[in-house]
């Protein structure tokens, strides 16, 4: 069905605020160039390939939401990309090709997840409070949630699987500061029932589980800082607390990402850069793009390489989108691989 104009510029005024608020071959220096682990180490990444140029119907294009495959090829998404264009890309990082994955004439996703319980790619539609599915090949797409979550809808941003494959979904909800009405929603794996875990937040993006299942990581964007939630083992939240404040200057905290030994790595909306900690709060390194790169803008998500330490980053900005690649200080887990 043909969407109404009303309805077109209220979605791309919502894809406005995302790309204004916020929704990684090697290092630069080798043997022995970088500087030791600590709060002034950078990690230099370095272009893989360009992805996306800025659409002329929005103005814009913001790429988000890395996250591998099987068959080891990088899925990643174009935030703003109009009807017609891909929204959902399929990367061959090795030969730096790309194919369109799947396209419509509605979605603005912020994100891409596979599900370790039934193996579909899942997405975040931001733009209609909407939770999709693909098939892992692609096609068969399936509205996975849509609706009320205790009175109101969502604007879901991202997302983290527990091992049973329950969704753990940021809804960010408000991108004002001072605005506190952000949640973190829990959806069974089925879809039938969600329920919030955790309210009150300030514009949550980044989510994701640390190492051994027993907690969330999120980002509360417009405060630039990273919380705890510690879950009960029932579905519930045990406690929260403020567990890392981000000196990001004018950037603001996007997506997370958790390696194999606990390490955030924080992207940063606004810089085109990546602040990486341990889980005590220690600051280990920022991830930056060469300082010759113009028009790129901001650094919304990565992908570390499954068992290995090669990181993708997707950074976007009026250059248009591109990835880059890193070492990670650890190896790839399913807490860094999409959301």
């Amino acid at each position: 069905m043909r969407r109404s104009p009303v309805r077109s510029l209220a979605v791309l005024a919502a894809l406005g605020a995302l790309a204004l608020t916020g929704c990684g071959t090697e290092t630069s220096a080798s043997a022995g160039g970088e500087a030791p682990v600590g709060s002034d180490r950078t990690i230099r990444a370095h272009q893989v390939m360009q992805l996306t140029k800025v659409h002329e119907e929005t103005g814009m294009t913001l790429l988000e939401g890395p996250t591998f495959d099987e068959n080891g090829d990088l899925m990643v998404v174009d935030v703003t990309a109009p009807e017609g264009n891909p929204k959902v890309m399929r990367v061959d990082v090795r030969k730096k090709k790309s194919h369109a994955f799947h396209t419509d004439g509605r979605g603005a996703y912020t994100s891409a997840q596979f599900s370790p319980y039934d193996g579909r790619l899942y997405l975040t539609d931001y733009a209609h409070g909407e939770i999709v599915s693909l098939a892992p090949g692609g096609g068969d797409p399936r509205t996975f949630f849509s609706g009320e979550v205790d009175g109101a809808r969502m604007n879901p941003d991202d997302i983290a699987f527990d091992e049973e494959g329950n969704l753990y979904v940021s809804d960010s909800r408000s991108l004002s500061a001072g605005d506190a009405h952000a949640r973190v929603v829990r959806i069974g794996r089925d879809g039938a029932k969600a329920t919030v875990l955790a309210g009150g937040l300030a514009s949550v993006n980044g989510i994701s589980f640390d190492t051994d299942y027993q907690g969330l990581w999120i980002s509360e964007l417009t405060e630039n800082r990273i919380s705890y939630l510690r879950l009960d083992g029932k579905g519930g939240l045990a406690s929260r607390h403020t567990a890392i404040r981000v000196d990001a200057g004018i950037a603001q905290t996007d997506s997370i990402a958790v390696d194999a030994d606990g390490n955030l790595y924080q992207a940063l909306h606004g810089r085109a850069a990546m602040a990486v900690y341990d889980k005590h709060g220690e600051r280990l390194a920022t991830v930056e793009i060469p300082a010759g790169a113009r028009g790129l803008e901001s650094a919304t998500n990565v992908a570390i390489t499954p068992g290995g330490t090669k990181a993708y980053m997707t950074v976007s900005g009026p250059a248009g989108g591109y990835l880059y690649t890193f070492d990670a200080l650890a190896e790839g887990v399913r807490q860094s691989n999409g959301g």
